[in-house]
């Protein structure tokens, strides 16, 4: 048993150094310099300065030669002008964005219909703050003082209000489609289509009205035209299957399957593993950070707490459910002892979008058991994670098909136990957690913590800053590299028919 064993205090290298992923400067001892690989530098580096005269005459005969050769050089041409704000930066090399200016009825009105978007309660408070929603100040005590006003009681499905807010002011946003790597389209489908879902006087039809007229006014646009939309990406804030009814009165809209989407690049909270447009990014959690630093502070919070408990779970039973899995998780918590594990039961919404209790617990947990939610993903693993807690996973979906740009495979910062041998009796999920060892607890904890940044949405348009990036620049920096393959590809394609 290690829980309320010391907890080594966080690595000075771990918080002090840019994530992983952000250039650094090679050093002159490093392989490539070793013993066995001299670095070997070219001889016009090694400038004989002992015949002086020499040296002078050298520089006025190039001087002379340098300043002939500039009056048969063509005039330079004049730079593109600032796109932005932000400034002209790499984006030259990585890209430039160009954002649709829908109609409203895409996204601005959808939002002004907040108190609709629900039929039980208002989503207005949820949508406020650019989608962060209300402050949580009922985190008052349980997260650091300095750090309070960086949280809020952000709902799961707000991801295309987030987005859209921050890539209007992405450095690399152009007005000019001519210039474009990739386009995005800022339509809100999942509030559009979430008013209908449960409605029971909602049709198909209505359920699918707002994507095709959508299709229909971008298919008149010329961007698309050009490239019929594989160079186009969405931001869609729930899960893809609610975007993916095969049948007359199934369960969601049609939208992904509607001629035109199936070139279009999509970026949801759980995708379709066997669909290549679908890119699974992080669920928003509660956290959004302002600056590099915020998130550093957060980050040794969580390495230097003293955790009392083995592993943690936080969820409601299913009683719809023949042999609800949940129930099992529950019983497994019971017979580990109060000692070894606490649940928090989030029946009747308890564990809505302002749940101290929640945050608590993760932050008291080595580990946080992480079933399967209503679907395969659930936003609870992200609170975990950002907890400084060990995702333990019970299906393969739940993540290591999910999340690509964001989450290793499957190794040192998550446990894997199949449902079925839990189910079976073949495993105890007490037994496989304390046989993992307080060492490499500790190292897994340290590789979740490590990779806290890039499961983020940060509060400031910039970004984090100080090379750190967060959920959305992981994002956007992937869709440009996407794009940028895609027309390398298409380009040595057209090269090889002939074409130029």
């Amino acid at each position: 048993m290690f829980p309320g064993s010391p907890i080594a205090r966080p690595h000075d290298q771990l918080l002090n150094s840019p994530p992983k992923g952000t250039p650094q400067s090679t050093p002159l001892h490093s392989a490539s310099a070793s013993p066995q690989h001299p670095i070997k530098f070219p001889s016009a580096y090694s400038f004989p300065f002992c015949n002086r005269p020499a040296l002078v005459l050298s520089l006025l005969a190039l001087q002379l030669i340098l300043l002939l050769s500039a009056r048969l050089l063509p005039a330079p041409r004049l730079p593109r002008p600032n796109l932005h704000r932000f400034g002209y930066g790499s984006c030259s090399s990585s890209g430039y964005i160009y954002v649709y200016d829908l109609p409203p009825v895409f996204n601005s009105d959808i939002l002004a219909e907040c108190h609709h978007l629900n039929p039980w309660h208002s989503r207005c408070a949820a949508l406020s703050n650019s989608g962060f929603g209300p402050r949580a100040d009922d985190l008052a005590g349980v997260v650091p003082s300095t750090l309070l006003p960086s949280w809020y009681s952000t709902d799961q499905f707000t991801a295309e209000v987030i987005f859209h807010r921050r890539i209007l002011g992405h450095r690399c946003r152009t007005t000019d489609p001519s210039v474009a790597t990739a386009f995005y389209v800022p339509f809100y489908a999942g509030l559009a289509i979430a008013k209908h879902l449960w409605s029971p006087g909602s049709s198909s039809q209505d359920r699918d009205n707002d994507g095709a007229l959508l299709l229909r006014w971008i298919k008149d646009q010329l961007p698309w035209q050009r490239s019929g939309g594989w160079d186009h990406f969405i931001v869609l804030g729930r899960i893809t299957w609610d975007f993916r009814r095969s049948r007359e009165g199934d369960w969601g809209g049609s939208f992904l399957y509607m001629p035109g989407m199936e070139n279009v690049t999509r970026l949801l909270i759980e995708r379709n593993p066997w669909d290549s447009k679908d890119v699974g990014i992080p669920y928003p959690t509660r956290f959004h950070p302002r600056t590099a630093g915020d998130v550093r502070e957060w980050q040794r919070f969580v390495l230097s707490r003293n955790r009392s408990t083995l592993f943690g779970f936080a969820g409601a039973l299913r009683a719809a459910i023949k042999d609800d899995f949940r129930g099992l998780l529950m019983r497994e918590c019971t017979r580990a002892g109060s000692g070894q594990c606490r649940h928090v039961d989030c029946g009747s919404g308890r564990c809505g979008n302002r749940s101290a209790e929640t945050m608590g617990l993760f932050l008291d947990s080595v580990f946080c058991l992480q079933p399967r939610g209503d679907s395969f993903t659930r936003r609870s693993m992200f609170d975990c994670m950002l907890a400084g807690a060990v995702p333990v996973l019970f299906w393969r979906r739940s993540a290591y098909v999910q999340y690509g740009w964001y989450l290793p495979p499957e190794g040192e910062w998550s446990v894997f136990i199949d449902r079925r041998e839990v189910r079976s009796g073949a495993a105890r999920v007490r037994e496989v957690l304390e046989g993992i060892g307080e060492e490499r607890a500790r190292r897994m904890r340290e590789r979740v913590v490590e990779m806290i940044p890039r499961l983020v949405y940060a509060a400031a348009e910039e970004g984090l800053g100080d090379g750190m990036q967060d959920a959305f620049d992981v994002a956007v920096d992937g869709v440009l590299r996407g794009f940028r393959e895609q027309r390398r590809c298409r380009r040595l394609g057209r090269e090889e028919d002939g074409g130029v």
